[in-house]
């Protein structure tokens, strides 16, 4: 991946987050279910925005919906 450009070095100010015990032993692996193509129309500015931050922009929309879907599934199931 990191050939393919897909993984970037740390910025050498990007903070650093220690595991918490336990962590590994409570973590739940995520296995990506088939992925749909879409045609998805977004402000310019939250696109340049995204685009700003490197490769792999569209990932990172993606992980952002993600996030946005599991909260809100896990508060309706509660």
């Amino acid at each position: 991946m990191k050939e393919r450009g897909e993984i970037h070095d740390p910025a050498p100010d990007a903070p650093e987050f220690d595991v918490t015990p336990g962590f590994w032993e409570r973590a739940q692996p995520y296995v990506p279910q088939g992925k749909s193509s879409v045609h998805l129309r977004v402000d310019s500015d939250v696109l340049e925005w995204f685009k700003s931050q490197g490769p792999g922009h569209l990932t990172r929309m993606n992980a952002v919906l993600r996030s946005y879907y599991e909260a809100r599934r896990k508060k309706k199931s509660a």
